[in-house]
């Protein structure tokens, strides 16, 4: 049983809705591994009350806070300072609150997406070639930033609106193409960042068989955790990353500081964490 003291660590998710939020279960798992005398909470806050919520968070003592839709780009206009990948995205997920009063901000969506697919693709590089990313949402711009600081030789966006795709890779900069029609026949990764595929959602129909062997098969959609996309990729013998596991390692960087311990991610984590998924 977890009881907390008087100098128990603080942390949570603000977000509006915050039911569907999977965080709070994923940090209870950490924080009972390690024995850590802290908390996670749920924080359902509406768009308006937002950055009274987060300053008065930072005034109680919280060490810092995740953020969820709708609040990352308000998120990262309320922060004193935020890092590199927060600034290319244009979004913050993961909220520290300084001794001083400052809040800066990060965004590990990408950290957490390059991550997985490393853990779950072992041998898998950046580098190994260019990478078809459909969407062009906030998540898409977190994965797309994080892939070429990792070295990716080309980023090949393809979006229902071409001017959204456009307008992102004129942010980030770099060799990006927008099309709508990529070749998968030449991508070593391809990527769903849109929600086709979610339950509830119609399915991502897309003709995997141009893609080489050893091309990667990635989405950012982890309800349910084994998608159509993936299914048909598994099919055709290509390695198959699911959305879980950028959850999971998303959330390591915020643990981290707030309470002081690098957790692992592991099958145990993931086991426990996907049991909340089933129907």
């Amino acid at each position: 049983m977890n009881i907390l003291s008087g100098k128990a660590r603080k942390a949570g998710v603000l977000g509006w809705p915050v039911a569907h939020s999977r965080s709070p279960r994923l940090h209870g798992f950490w924080l009972e591994r390690y024995g850590i005398d802290g908390a996670y909470l749920p924080l359902p806050v509406r768009p308006e009350h937002f950055a009274d919520a987060v300053r008065a968070l930072a005034q109680l003592g919280f060490a810092g806070a995740n953020v969820t839709i709708p609040h990352k780009e308000a998120a990262f206009a309320l922060c004193d300072a935020v890092d590199d990948a927060a600034r290319r995205a244009g979004s913050v997920n993961t909220l520290f609150f300084r001794e001083d009063g400052r809040i800066e901000g990060s965004s590990t969506d990408g950290y957490g997406f390059v991550e997985s697919v490393r853990e779950q693709a072992p041998g898998w590089q950046a580098a190994d070639g260019p990478a078809v990313i459909l969407g062009a949402g906030g998540a898409v711009r977190s994965v797309a930033a994080a892939l070429l600081d990792a070295g990716c030789p080309k980023l090949v966006l393809a979006n229902r609106t071409a001017a959204r795709a456009e307008a992102l890779a004129r942010d980030l900069g770099g060799p990006i193409e927008v099309t709508d029609r990529p070749r998968l026949q030449d991508a070593a990764l391809l990527v769903n960042g849109t929600s086709l595929g979610m339950e509830g959602q119609p399915p991502l129909v897309l003709d995997l068989a141009p893609l080489p062997p050893t091309a990667v098969v990635a989405d950012l959609v982890y309800v349910p955790l084994e998608t159509p996309l993936l299914a048909a990729a598994r099919a055709r013998g290509l390695r198959a990353v699911d959305g879980l596991g950028m959850l999971l390692h998303q959330a390591r960087p915020g643990f981290h500081e707030w309470f002081g311990v690098a957790p692992a991610v592991d099958g145990a984590l993931r086991a426990f964490v996907a049991a909340d998924l089933l129907p």
